[in-house]
């Protein structure tokens, strides 16, 4: 891999890491999570108790995937709707988790999210996970999105700023519970997708390695 980019410290705990994969190896990652929608194919979430339908579609690599359906947020091993186990995290992914993220341990979640070109992302947290002590990193593919991030309150102040394709984004310590979404999609701003949009992989770690390792 080519020499990284100083990091931006966007705020305390988020780090924006601009250029962090190359085009080339952009289009090669593209070509990976291709063969892994084979085996599991992207999906639909639905929110809990109402049954919307998410704007983005998704699919997960990695031995634990998020889903989202009328039962509630849940990590499971195996494909909603295929019921086939997730695909292996790729290992250029694996190798930027272990450059950008400090955590000894592995990540077990790759959350694998499609935007088209009117998606978007309502503030949330991610706090389905256990081990809240590893941050959470985060890898931008096609078009630019404008990403914003506040607190652990809905109503704290919050700061918004564009990730394009290859940028990194780590947030974890004081900031690992803030919420945070994407407010829109620029369309067109890049061509590594052939047909537009962009994907954004997020890295998690689900359960304390402790747990992971008794089980």
């Amino acid at each position: 891999m080519t020499a990284r980019p100083l990091g931006i410290a966007v705020r305390p705990g988020v780090l924006h890491v601009p250029g962090y994969f190359d085009a080339g190896e952009q289009r090669a990652l593209v070509d990976e999570l291709r063969e892994a929608a084979r085996i599991a194919p992207f999906f639909t979430p639905k929110m809990p108790r109402t049954g919307k339908p998410f704007s983005v579609r998704m699919s997960n690599c990695g031995s634990l995937g998020w889903v989202s359906d009328v039962a509630g947020y849940r990590y499971q091993p195996h494909h909603p709707e295929t019921d086939a186990p997730w695909p292996p995290i790729p290992e250029r992914v694996l190798a930027a988790w272990g450059a950008l993220s400090g955590y000894p341990h592995p990540p077990e979640a790759c959350l694998v999210n499609f935007y088209a070109a009117a998606a978007r992302m309502g503030l949330h947290q991610d706090r389905d996970e256990e081990a809240f002590d590893a941050p959470v990193v985060s890898i931008s593919l096609g078009d630019t999105a404008v990403f914003r991030i506040g607190g652990a309150s809905r109503s704290d102040p919050t700061t918004s700023f564009k990730l394009a394709s290859g940028d990194a984004l780590v947030f974890g310590g004081e900031a690992r519970l803030a919420f945070h979404g994407i407010d829109r999609i620029v369309a067109g701003s890049s061509t590594l997708l052939a047909d537009g949009g962009r994907i954004n992989l997020t890295l998690r770690r689900v359960t304390p390695p402790q747990r992971a390792v008794s089980t």
